[in-house]
């Protein structure tokens, strides 16, 4: 009797304790999901919320990042990226090849691709930001990286050779915006807007390697095509300027989408100081290109023999994003053959008062991009005189079509053989420059000024530009 009350009890002792951790394990994984949960809220919660939370106490390890990843996406990428690459690669022939004859320098008669096809490396998306920055829009910036083995060959056709390029070892890494332009009917997308995001920028990296020949047999070559790809990139695709596609059928609307000249910088270019010179007897005969657009390119008139010379000339150029674009001036020699250039500087228009007029003095370098020049130089200033004007809608609307002329009409000098390429800069002497419609006096007016010797003080502060481009004040 006692032996069966002792099992028995072991038994009610064993079912007790076995029930007991049933229950602790229970409790324990109700705890686990949980703190699951709390920590699910707690992703869901802001920045802001956190601080409100935390107050002083917000740790520091908690981080929000700007772009999400897309694992997923990328996988899906891979498996569709064969038929993705066979139509992208029709569509940028068809697209591109238009660009690089607008674009073409002048040193090279045609400009096409002999072979196109994008391979089998997909590009690989880093991240992906989504935001809606205006009503009626999405916006989402794709964070991508493509190191792909391409099969890029471009027919190259000079006075001098016509030789087969490659385009090895292609690497992009640049952020793409693209815009949705939303509607009410099926597909509920009416248009998108496509553009690569200027910061960080854009980079294109690959080398150049003849076909059965040499680089050499074009001098200059290679300066050549990095100048037509970087051209093509920053003034058709790089942020403010973008590509439209309507998507909605007949009649979309995307009139807000495009962009459009917001107003007008009236440059003055007043003398340079110590340029360099590139001649071998006597001075360099410099010049002044001014532009803000590689193909609305405006020039100063030639001072011969000259290291500080004075033009006094005033041009006026279109701003169509204030807030991110810059004028580019770039000083040159004049010289039998190709000139030389003898100095460059950026000037930012975000810095720019409206109706303010501003002397600057630029800091002239060898290059933009001074990563790849050796020579490092002083290359003298260049004194200038600016100043801006924004658009009225009457102003802004003679301005869009006064462009359109001015393109047709550079098109029309090429074909006659007046100019050798649409990235030309023109003057007065061509007789494109101002006068064309009522909307002359709004765009593109190339001024001629006093030649004297005239100095430049200013009413206003004088300001000195470093070498990256940007204006300091004395």
């Amino acid at each position: 009797m006692g032996l069966i009350s002792g099992i028995l009890m072991g038994i009610v002792f064993g079912i007790g304790i076995m029930a007991g951790w049933r229950h602790m394990i229970r409790y324990r994984a109700s705890k686990r999901v949980a703190k699951a949960v709390d920590i699910k809220l707690l992703g869901c919660l802001s920045r802001d919320d956190l601080k409100k939370i935390c107050g002083d106490n917000f740790p520091e390890w908690i981080s929000f990042p700007v772009f999400e990843q897309v694992k997923w996406l990328n996988k899906q990428l891979s498996k569709l990226w064969p038929y993705i690459e066979e139509a992208a690669s029709m569509i940028i022939k068809e697209s591109v090849e238009p660009l690089l004859e607008e674009y073409r320098p002048t040193g090279i008669t045609a400009l096409k691709f002999n072979k196109l096809t994008l391979g089998t490396v997909a590009p690989k998306i880093e991240g992906i930001r989504v935001q809606s920055l205006k009503k009626g829009q999405i916006t989402m910036d794709i964070d991508l990286r493509w190191g792909g083995n391409p099969n890029i060959v471009l027919g190259v056709e000079a006075l001098v050779a016509s030789l087969p390029i490659q385009l090895k070892d292609l690497q992009v890494f640049t952020v793409i915006r693209v815009i949705f332009q939303l509607s009410d009917e099926i597909p509920c997308i009416s248009a998108v807007v496509v553009a690569l995001l200027s910061e960080p920028k854009p980079r294109i990296d690959y080398t150049l390697k003849a076909v059965g020949g040499s680089l050499s047999a074009i001098p200059g070559l290679s300066d050549m095509i990095d100048d037509t790809v970087n051209t093509i990139v920053q003034d058709m695709l790089q942020w403010p300027h973008r590509i439209v596609v309507p998507i909605g059928g007949v009649g979309v609307d995307t009139s807000d989408l495009e962009l459009k000249p917001q107003g007008l910088v009236t440059l003055t270019i007043v003398k340079a100081n110590n340029l360099k010179n590139m001649e071998m007897i006597g001075k360099s005969d410099p010049y002044v290109i001014a532009y803000i657009r590689p193909l609305e390119k405006f020039k100063t008139k030639v001072v011969d023999n000259n290291l500080n010379p004075v033009w006094n000339h005033v041009l006026q150029l279109i701003a169509e994003d204030k807030e991110t674009q810059c004028a580019v001036l770039e000083v040159l020699d004049q010289d039998i053959g190709q000139d030389k250039r003898l100095g460059i500087a950026k000037l930012p228009l975000c810095n720019l008062e409206p109706e303010t007029e501003k002397e600057i003095e630029l800091k002239l370098q060898p290059s933009l991009d001074m990563l790849k020049i050796k020579d490092k130089k002083d290359r003298g200033t260049l004194t200038i005189k600016v100043k801006y004007h924004e658009f009225t809608k009457e102003e802004q609307d003679a301005a869009i079509e006064e462009e359109k002329m001015i393109l047709e009409e550079k098109k029309r000098l090429k074909a006659e053989g007046l100019i050798g390429s649409t990235m030309d800069a023109i003057d007065g002497a061509t007789g494109l420059v101002g006068g064309l419609s009522k909307a002359g006096k709004f765009m593109g007016r190339t001024i001629t000024g006093s030649s004297g010797t005239k100095k430049s003080g200013a009413s206003t502060p004088v300001n000195t530009v470093e070498e990256n481009g940007g204006a300091k004040p004395r």
